[in-house]
């Protein structure tokens, strides 16, 4: 743990800074310039930058990948250190953030609006040698000891005094490092005291910061799992009540929040899709409403997933247009839950294939393609459609296969999905459509 007289004068000097910033009314990209400093907590729909991003590879396949994250503004995540940056604080009070401000600034000059995940921790805040740092999954998911939570805390407001035109922060992942084996339940008690000084350091540096948390994963178990089952049940399965409990601890004596933040998926932590893919997704409604119900402060997506992980890209895939119809359904049952923000997890690899990447990948030399990949364009078009604030109104449905058919709309556009591996023609207020096996397809209000 640092000297105290240390942490008083970083937080003089990180106050200084900003008003250094504000005094000099420098513009501070994506947020309109320094007389517009309060941003809003509802960002719409973005991407999570992971290992692999547009910032090197093949030249010509780089600016393209880049033109893709261009060509329209998109909220883009960035963690602190791990899935593309380096340790920022490899000892006490010595700094490396070249892969960080990297990545800032491939959000800056994407035209993104930043937001930064405040995790993971340097190895000597977690009993680790100053100096080294280990990257094995277990050393980078292990949280900060209680004694360096006003470490972390430093170092977070080191972070966001460096880049004064990120707004928004989430304070740490998925609870990494703060399960108690012994109670066999999470420590919402620990995170919370971590998560509060976090939050007190970053509003201290600036008070219009926007931080969320507890990023909890929503695990749900199936019907044959009852030890940990809750209320919060479908035909999806239930979610475990240890995650619930630990959200009502947070929600209950956190410092502040301008907004909350969860992940999950849809299927069970066996890897069930219950009672079939489509219908699984209605479990991120359901989680939406439950949290709608205690907070009305708004609410992040941080992470959604459809299917268990295929790292390296060599399992078998589901027929494609079925894949990508049911991460359509996911994304409208988000919505529905009253999410007002969503991050996708961008799958990138240096390989040539990734059927559910955003760009082609940057690895492969010519690979170039001004086009960009499905889920790119369907983010971005969901983000256009239905931003923060979309008002979601009743569609009537008619026909044999009506019920099989997935509808999303408010006033100006309506997406609509074929959840059927054959075509079917459905009456949608009033008119007929005609749905291909799987498609997905947008049409205009009526």
């Amino acid at each position: 743990m640092r000297p105290r007289a240390w942490r008083i004068s970083a937080v003089v000097a990180a106050v200084a800074t900003l008003a250094l910033v504000v005094a000099l009314c420098v513009t501070l990209p994506g947020n309109g310039g320094a007389t517009s400093a309060v941003a809003d907590s509802s960002l719409g729909w973005g991407i999570t930058h992971t290992q692999y991003s547009a910032e090197d590879g093949d030249p010509a396949a780089v600016r393209t990948a880049r033109g893709a994250l261009s060509a329209q503004s998109l909220p883009q995540n960035q963690h602190l250190m791990g899935w593309g940056a380096d340790n920022p604080e490899p000892s006490p009070g010595r700094y490396d953030f070249a892969t960080l401000d990297a990545r800032i600034d491939l959000i800056r000059e994407t035209h993104g609006t930043p937001v930064i995940t405040l995790c993971c921790a340097p190895d000597w805040m977690k009993g680790g040698k100053p100096g080294h740092t280990d990257w094995s999954r277990r050393s980078l998911e292990t949280a900060p000891s209680p004694d360096h939570y006003d470490d972390f805390a430093d170092l977070a407001a080191t972070v966001a005094t460096r880049y004064p035109d990120v707004r928004h922060f989430i304070v740490w992942n998925e609870f990494k490092g703060f399960f108690d084996d012994s109670k066999e339940r999470w420590d919402h008690e620990g995170y919370t005291a971590f998560y509060n000084q976090v939050y007190s350091a970053l509003k201290k540096v600036n008070k219009e910061n926007l931080v969320g948390g507890p990023y909890l994963n929503m695990d749900s178990f199936g019907p044959r799992q009852t030890r940990y089952g809750s209320g919060l049940k479908g035909p999806w399965g239930s979610v475990d009540r240890r995650v619930l409990e630990a959200f009502d601890y947070w929600n209950l004596h956190k410092a502040g929040a301008d907004f909350v933040v969860v992940d999950g998926a849809s299927y069970t932590r066996d890897g069930e899709a219950l009672p079939d893919e489509f219908r699984a997704t209605d479990k991120f409604t359901a989680i939406g409403r439950w949290i709608r119900d205690r907070t009305s402060v708004p609410l992040w997506w941080a992470e959604y997933y459809i299917e268990p992980s295929d790292d390296d890209g060599s399992g078998e895939r589901r027929h494609e247009a079925r894949r990508f119809a049911v991460q359509v359904a996911a994304m409208m049952a988000i919505a529905e839950g009253g999410a007002t923000t969503a991050f996708y997890w961008n799958p990138q690899r240096r390989g040539e294939r990734c059927t559910d990447c955003l760009w082609h990948s940057t690895g492969v030399t010519g690979n170039a393609s001004d086009d960009a990949l499905p889920m790119m364009d369907l983010i971005r078009r969901f983000d256009t459609e239905f931003p923060p604030g979309s008002a979601f109104r009743p569609v009537d449905m008619a026909g044999e296969d009506a019920k099989a058919v997935r509808v999303l709309a408010d006033d100006k556009a309506m997406l609509m999905v074929n959840t059927l591996d054959r075509p079917v023609q459905v009456n949608v207020d009033g008119r007929s459509v005609d749905l291909d096996a799987y498609q997905v397809r947008w049409l205009s209000s009526i």
